[in-house]
């Protein structure tokens, strides 16, 4: 997760730039500042453990990086900050696994410090995945007053996201 983090706080400004809504933009910018506190306490949790504060290259996030950069560059304006929410919610879903994983491993090894930590890391990515649903709604109901185009072009950006290499839509 060491990794995951950093690879976050180099991503995230990126994808505050690409939003087009204000507000999105001032909520990937408040999780850029959670992520390197997340960061910090990783690196206690490795101090408390006795180990150097280092991540094994986490593939995992990259992937989850580059696809969602992917969408940033194929869409434009309302439906862009959708892909935008889109892949924010895969990578916070990937963070709140790794956590919970990682916060019930320290439980059992009784490491209630980092136990304390890692919990506190997981109840803000599962805080965090909440916000984009929040604005995702209100991105649907204001993109554009054409419906069916506004569900195409969703279709469109979940089948990239869900599906990058394969499946076209008949939307497109």
């Amino acid at each position: 997760m060491y990794d995951a983090e950093n690879q976050l706080v180099k991503a995230l400004p990126e994808m505050a730039k690409a939003a087009e809504s204000e507000e999105l933009a001032d909520g990937i910018r408040n999780h850029l500042e959670e992520t390197k506190g997340h960061v910090s306490r990783l690196a206690q949790v490795f101090e408390l453990v006795g180990i150097a504060a280092k991540g094994k290259p986490c593939k995992a996030m990259k992937g989850l990086i580059e696809e969602g950069a992917e969408a940033l560059k194929e869409e434009e304006g309302g439906l862009r900050d959708l892909a935008i929410i889109a892949a924010a919610q895969r990578v916070e879903h990937y963070e709140i696994s790794a956590y919970g994983t990682s916060r019930t491993l320290a439980e059992h090894l009784e490491l209630d410090q980092a136990l304390d930590l890692l919990q506190q890391t997981e109840d803000e990515e599962k805080a965090a995945d909440n916000h984009p649903t929040e604005a995702a709604m209100a991105l649907y109901e204001s993109v554009d007053a054409d419906g069916e185009k506004v569900a195409a072009a969703a279709v469109r950006i979940l089948a990239k996201l869900y599906c990058p290499s394969g499946i076209e839509s008949e939307a497109d």
